[in-house]
């Protein structure tokens, strides 16, 4: 868990300060394609080197990180959102409501991820907030279902039961005594679905669903080098791999260490 989370914390300040870096001539303009030349080796005046359109490598590796950031982060909040208050809803008040959203929910939930958002994605258009949009359609029918099983166990406790004798309402009911009892496992579904998000969002840029082309995207970057290896220019597919590769390590390993924390038996087996 804690490497998980130095590695996150590492992709966080280099996302926070790139353009920083950048002011002061560290690294080169991500957008750039002018001044340099085309499939360049790594050397010193460009340290991962530059892809077929001329682009700088090291400076786009490190811009993409706020856009797999960004849309990270809208995608899970989102997500929680629209998921969790559903959840509530439906398993406390039960009957029709809970059926109505039961189905809904389980008919989204059979849809492939990653079809259901690649097909939102040509609908909404290019676009941080619509990305985050498409993908986090598919993480909504997780935060519901656990949400929804966890209430549906809770509401029938004696704590529940007084506090509908006090003459509390639903809506105190459902914010302050069940939230707090079922939101325990958001966090583990959160880390892995944020991991998701960005092999999905690297899916959607590799399919040019993604974020506009003057973004840099390590799944669009990863598209746009995929012709090179047959010339023998590696560095433009290792790098933004790599980058990709270790954020959603990180993410993953984030998750694992929170679920041992809310699984005792877990945690005593390691």
């Amino acid at each position: 868990m804690y490497l998980g989370i130095l590695i996150i914390l590492l992709w966080l300040f280099i996302a926070l300060f790139a353009p920083i870096l950048q002011a002061v001539g560290f690294l080169k303009n991500p957008t750039d394609s002018l001044s340099y030349i085309p499939g360049d080796s790594p050397s010193l005046s460009h340290w991962l080197g530059t892809n077929i359109r001329g682009y700088d490598v090291f400076s786009r590796t490190i811009f993409g990180s706020q856009a797999a950031l960004k849309v990270v982060f809208l995608t899970t909040i989102i997500s929680i959102i629209v998921g969790v208050p559903l959840g509530l809803v439906s398993g406390y008040l039960g009957g029709k409501v809970d059926k109505i959203l039961l189905f809904f929910m389980d008919t989204i939930y059979t849809i492939p991820g990653l079809l259901l958002s690649v097909t939102l994605a040509f609908i909404l258009g290019r676009g941080i907030l619509n990305v985050a949009i498409a993908v986090s359609i598919a993480y909504v029918p997780q935060y519901y279902r656990i949400v929804r099983n966890h209430t549906t166990s809770v509401k029938n406790e004696l704590f529940i039961e007084a506090a509908k004798a006090m003459g509390a309402t639903p809506t105190r009911v459902l914010s302050r005594y069940l939230f707090l009892n079922v939101i325990q496992s958001v966090p583990v579904v959160f880390t892995l679905n944020a991991a998701d998000a960005i092999l999905v969002l690297g899916g959607l840029g590799f399919l040019g669903l993604g974020l506009p082309q003057e973004v840099p995207e390590w799944g669009h970057d990863l598209k746009e080098a995929l012709p090179d290896l047959s010339t023998g220019i590696w560095w433009t597919t290792l790098f933004p791999g790599m980058a990709m590769t270790s954020m959603v390590v990180g993410l993953s390993f984030i998750g694992e260490g929170i679920s041992e924390m809310f699984n005792p038996a877990l945690r005593n087996k390691r």
